[in-house]
C-alpha cells in the first residue's frame, strides 16, 4: 500500500573524510532542491520525500529511487531536480538519461561496498581502534568551539555581505592569519562560504548570526560561550562535588542568560500554555521569570489574567523592557526579591516554575513547592517545566547532561526525576499530579492544590 503517488528516497549518509558518500557529493543540496520544486509544482501532497541512509552506490552519488517504478537516478545535481520533477513526478516519465538501468551491475556494485564495508568494520574492531561514531563524539568540542569564538568574536557580522580573511581580522581585531584558519574551519562547517579569497555568509550565518537581523541568536550564544569556561572545570566539580568556578561579571552573565532564556522560551510558551491546560486563570505568578516571555503567552491566552513576575533586581530592568515591547506591562507587574526566602503572596490560580528547579538542591525544591501550596487558591495549579528524567536517571540524554551543566554551574543544582518531583508535590498537598510530555528537551509537572 503506497498511499501517495511517489515515495521517494535521497541518500544522505555522511561518512569519514575521504571515504565516498552522498553527502560528500552534495546529496543535501539535492534533496532542498527537491522539496522547493515539487512545492513550486504543488506536488508537495503528491510525492512523499524521504532522507536514507547509505544505498550502497557511493561512487555515483548523490543518489535517488522513485517508487513506485523503483528508479534509481544517479551523480544527481540540484539542476537535475526540475526536469526529473516535471517530467516524472508530474508526467509520469522518468527522465532516463539520469536514471541507471544497468540491475545487475547495480546488484554487483552494492554487495561489494556491502561487503568491503563488513570487512572493514572487522578489521578496525580486531585492531581495537574506536569506533567513528564514538571517536566524533569525543572529539565534537572542536567544531563547537570554533563556531563558538566566532559568535564571541562576531565574525558573522565582520563578514557582512563578503570580506577576505584580512578585512575580517581587522574588524574583529585580530591576526590575518590566524583568523583565515577560524574562516576555512567555518566553511568546512558549512557555516561560511569561500569564493577565491572572499568569505560569506551562508543563509544560516546571515540569519541567525549576524547583526541586524530579525532572528539574531548571537546574544543568546553568548550564554553558550559563558558555559564553555564552566564545563572545562568539570574534572574538578566531580571531584569536589559542586561547582568550583565563579560566574563572569553579573552584568554580562544576566544579559547573556536571560536573553538564552527568552530565546527558547519563544519557540514553546504558547505549547506549554496549551500543554498546561489552564483554563482562564485570573491570578498569575511567574517565579523567576527572566524575559516574562511565559507571562506574556499566558496572558494572551487570558484576556482577564493579571500577572506578577518575582525574579532578582539586576534581572528586572530586562524583564519590563520585554512587557513594555509585548503591550502587557499594566496587566503584568514585577517585584524584585529571592523566590526561597520572598513572601510569595496569596491566592494564585496559576505559579509557573519554568527552568528554576534544577538550579535547587532537593530540599530547596521541597521547601519552595509547600509556599507555594500554600500561595495558590483552592484548585490552582503549579506548572513546573524543566529537563525531566525518568525514573533511573539516564534519560533523556539532554536531561542526563544538563545534570552536569547543573554541576558545574550550581552550588547544589542538577536535574530531576519525575518520581522525585512527584514526591515533592504530593508532601506539599498537591492532588492530580501529572507529566505532560513535550516535544524537545523539556516538560512539564503539574499539581493542583
Amino acid at each position: 500500500m503506497e498511499p501517495f503517488r511517489y515515495h521517494v528516497f535521497v541518500c544522505t549518509q555522511e561518512k569519514p573524510e575521504g571515504v565516498p558518500c552522498c553527502a560528500a557529493s552534495g546529496s543535501g543540496a539535492v534533496l532542498d532542491a527537491l522539496r522547493r520544486e515539487l512545492g513550486a509544482r504543488g506536488l508537495s501532497d503528491e510525492v512523499q520525500v524521504s532522507s536514507s541512509g547509505c544505498l550502497g552506490t557511493c561512487e555515483h552519488g548523490p543518489v535517488m529511487i522513485a517508487y513506485p517504478e523503483g528508479a534509481w537516478y544517479s551523480e544527481l545535481k540540484p539542476a537535475d531536480v526540475a526536469e526529473i520533477v516535471a517530467s516524472h513526478f508530474d508526467r509520469g516519465q522518468p527522465v532516463s538519461r539520469l536514471a541507471r538501468t544497468d540491475a545487475p551491475a547495480m546488484k554487483t556494485e552494492i554487495l561489494e561496498h556491502r561487503d568491503h564495508y563488513l570487512a572493514m568494520l572487522k578489521a578496525k574492531d580486531a585492531a581495537g581502534v574506536l569506533p567513528d561514531d564514538l571517536n566524533e563524539t569525543i572529539r565534537g568540542f572542536m567544531g563547537s568551539r570554533a563556531i563558538l569564538t566566532a559568535i564571541e568574536l562576531d565574525v558573522f557580522s565582520a563578514i557582512g555581505s563578503g570580506a577576505s580573511a584580512a578585512e575580517t581580522a581587522a574588524k574583529i581585531k585580530a591576526e590575518a592569519r590566524s583568523t583565515e584558519m577560524l574562516l576555512n574551519a567555518l566553511v568546512a562547517l558549512k557555516l561560511l562560504r569561500k569564493s577565491g579569497e572572499t568569505f560569506q555568509n551562508t543563509p544560516v550565518s546571515q540569519r541567525f548570526f549576524t547583526a541586524g537581523s530579525p532572528d539574531n541568536a548571537r546574544p543568546a550564544q553568548m550564554h553558550t560561550v559563558n558555559l564553555w569556561k564552566r564545563w572545562s572545570t568539570l574534572t574538578d566539580a566531580v571531584g569536589a562535588g559542586t561547582r568550583v568556578a565563579e560566574r563572569g561579571s553579573s552584568e554580562e552573565w544576566t544579559g547573556s542568560f536571560i536573553a538564552a532564556m527568552d530565546h527558547n522560551a519563544r519557540g514553546r510558551a504558547e505549547a506549554v500554555v496549551k500543554a498546561a491546560a489552564v483554563n482562564g486563570p485570573r491570578r498569575m505568578l511567574d517565579l523567576g521569570g527572566g524575559s516574562g516571555a511565559y507571562s506574556i503567552a499566558f496572558a494572551a491566552s487570558a484576556p482577564e489574567l493579571r500577572g506578577e513576575i518575582l525574579d532578582l533586581p539586576d534581572v528586572l530592568p530586562i524583564t519590563q523592557e520585554h512587557l513594555r515591547r509585548a503591550g502587557v506591562a499594566e496587566r503584568i507587574t514585577t517585584r524584585a526579591g529571592d523566590m526561597l526566602q520572598a513572601e510569595l503572596g496569596k491566592d494564585y490560580d496559576l505559579v509557573l516554575l519554568s527552568a528554576i528547579c534544577h538550579m535547587f538542591s532537593l530540599e530547596e525544591n521541597r521547601r519552595l513547592l509547600r509556599r507555594i501550596y500554600q500561595a495558590l487558591a483552592p484548585n490552582g495549579r503549579v506548572v513546573v517545566q524543566d529537563f525531566i528524567l525518568e525514573a533511573d536517571k539516564t534519560s533523556p540524554k539532554f536531561a542526563a547532561l544538563f545534570a552536569l551543566n547543573m554541576l558545574v554551574g550550581t552550588k547544589a543544582g542538577a536535574s530531576y526525576s519525575e518520581p522525585e518531583y512527584t514526591e515533592w508535590m504530593r508532601e506539599a498537598g498537591f492532588r492530580d499530579i501529572k507529566r505532560v510530555r513535550m516535544p524537545g528537551p523539556s516538560g512539564l509537572m503539574i499539581g493542583v492544590k
